[in-house]
């Protein structure tokens, strides 16, 4: 990298000319920088077939002396590989920068080896099939299989860092167009090199549209340059505003058999970062994407049907309990329905047990405040545990709700709410939950004032942008300590 640096001050000063690279030295091998995430992720595959298969084997032949169920040992590191690397490349674990980060990789394949792990485990505790799975040789790929993930990304950290510093990863020679005012920015020569790139010479045009004859003069001299050398590719870097200009001149390297790919500089080049796609023959370009990938949203709705069928498993005597001193203490129904928005602000009718004298649902509704005379005797228990919030989780398996989200708020509170923050109705880029990041960060209960609201909003947001099934988890984990604590809790 420090020759590319010293090489660019050199032709800072350059209006008209090329600079060929200097010699670099000898490599022993070479890798094509595309294919580091391809590779990496067979690596990781082998490594999960490999450890489940010897763990299982060896944990038989120890307990049992048989070699085990081999096909089952394929069938489950089939799926455990695939979750991984779904998870993991949905992250970008598999990019030249993040395999370099070594203490960011070991936490985040560790979370997400934990996140598959616990998430197989209540799958097969809900279809009831843990059985047929050998505990002891599960533990063991568990364990086997997380150490063989985290010691190759010290084997990749050493061979990235190296294969950098020797510039092993330049398999094409390029030769180099930028207009002056995209060539005082070192980063277009810097991001080359980084993505397998060799810069062999290096052409700059004059950014002043009245100097037409020298920019012939510079294309005229790339191409009496570029013929008959063993340059692969050429790169043009230029502002899309002058790109009526550049593009003529550029249709004179045609007589050049090399293939010219073109970096967008200038306000314009925001435009290419976007993903986009074709209707047709017509490109389109996404200028906003949906919250969730098809694989995510897959991925987080098989939790919610697991974790929620669980859930109501578990906590059924409880609810039985509950449904009956809700009856003895006071007249009125068992269920509260109230409607709430959802997902693209759709109506749903979110279910509570009743906690109130009153059922409010209309266009004003009073939130509860502490030492609320509305509150029943039992309300006030329910309340307080938020054994009120259990219902809902009928609405996470209807798919109305998920166990985490923004909360849903009344629907009279929502169009006041949306008159005061001007990104509310962001929240409704996802389903509601029935606990969310904002409620573990103390933004529980009551609303008082606009700042209130903006802060729980904030919080809300930041979860949608940032969700991971491991982020999810840590809700659901914190919480149960929130509600240990019975904060704003009335």
């Amino acid at each position: 990298m420090n020759y590319f640096k010293r090489d660019f001050s050199e032709t800072k000063s350059l209006v008209l000319g090329s600079v060929e690279a200097s010699p670099q030295r000898p490599r022993s091998w070479t890798i094509p920088y595309r294919a580091i995430a391809p590779l990496a992720i067979a690596v990781d595959t082998a490594l999960i077939f490999a450890t489940c298969i010897l763990s299982g084997v060896a944990y038989h032949l120890r307990m049992v002396n048989t070699y085990g169920n081999l096909e089952q040992f394929v069938g489950f590191a089939a799926v455990v590989a695939a979750l991984f690397v779904m998870l993991a490349k949905s992250r970008n674990l598999y990019d030249l920068s993040e395999l370099l980060n070594l203490k960011a990789q070991i936490r985040k394949v560790t979370l997400k080896w934990v996140i598959i792990f616990a998430f197989l485990t209540a799958v097969a505790f809900s279809m009831k099939i843990g059985d047929s799975f050998s505990r002891g040789a599960t533990i063991a790929f568990a364990i086997s299989g997380l150490v063989a993930l985290i010691g190759m990304r010290i084997v990749w950290r050493t061979l990235l860092a190296d294969g950098l510093a020797v510039r092993r990863f330049s398999s094409r020679r390029i030769a180099l167009i930028a207009e002056q005012s995209a060539a005082v920015d070192s980063g277009i020569l810097e991001t080359l090199t980084r993505h397998g790139l060799q810069l062999a010479q290096y052409f700059v045009l004059p950014t002043d549209r009245s100097e037409s004859r020298r920019r012939k003069d510079v294309i005229a001299q790339a191409i009496a340059s570029l013929r008959g050398s063993n340059v692969e590719e050429i790169v043009i870097s230029a502002d899309l505003d002058h790109w009526p200009e550049v593009n003529g001149l550029l249709s004179e390297l045609r007589v050049l058999p090399l293939p010219v790919n073109l970096v967008p500089a200038g306000p314009l080049s925001d435009l290419f970062k976007l993903s986009s796609h074709t209707i047709g023959e017509t490109v389109t370009i996404e200028l906003q994407h949906g919250p969730r990938t098809l694989s995510q949203r897959l991925i987080k709705r098989t939790a919610d049907i697991v974790l929620a069928s669980a859930a109501l498993l578990a906590f059924l005597p409880l609810l039985l309990v509950a449904a009956i001193a809700i009856k003895l203490d006071s007249r009125g129904s068992i269920i509260f329905r109230q409607w709430r928005r959802g997902f693209n602000g759709r109506p749903f009718q979110i279910l509570k047990f009743r906690t109130m004298t009153v059922q409010e649902d209309g266009d004003t509704v009073i939130q509860a405040r502490q030492n609320d005379s509305r509150v029943t005797r039992v309300g006030n228990i329910l309340r307080r545990t938020s054994i009120d919030e259990l219902p809902q989780l009928l609405n996470v398996l209807q798919g109305t709700m998920s166990l985490v989200g923004p909360r849903p708020h009344a629907m009279a509170h929502d169009s006041q709410f949306d008159k005061v923050v001007g990104n509310y109705a962001y929240r409704h880029h996802v389903k509601p939950g029935l606990t969310g990041w904002a409620q573990v960060n103390g933004y529980r209960g009551e609303t008082r004032t606009v700042e209130d609201i903006e802060h729980r909003v904030k919080l809300d947001l930041w979860y949608i942008d940032n969700w991971t099934l491991g982020t999810d988890l840590k809700i659901i984990v914190m919480t149960v300590a929130e509600l240990a604590r019975g904060k704003n809790a009335y």
